[in-house]
């Protein structure tokens, strides 16, 4: 594999990380309203197998608490 097909695959690679974080973010948001100020960072900043498990638990959690819970 060549350096610019590797840059390519990470390109999107990081591009669908930031693609289910925003909708995470959203979904979120849309759930439980304005989100305090460190939660957008914390799911923009997790790793893809993290923000599956959260939007997994968003889908039935009450709260953020339990979307967060470990």
């Amino acid at each position: 594999m060549t350096t610019a097909e590797m840059l390519r695959t990470e390109g999107r690679v990081e591009g669908r990380v930031e693609g289910r974080a925003e909708a995470l973010v959203e979904m979120l948001t849309v759930k439980f309203g304005p989100l305090p100020d460190g939660v957008p960072k914390t799911v923009h900043t997790a790793r893809i197998d993290q923000i599956k498990v959260w939007t997994s638990r968003a889908v039935t959690a009450d709260t953020l608490d339990q979307v967060f819970s470990a």
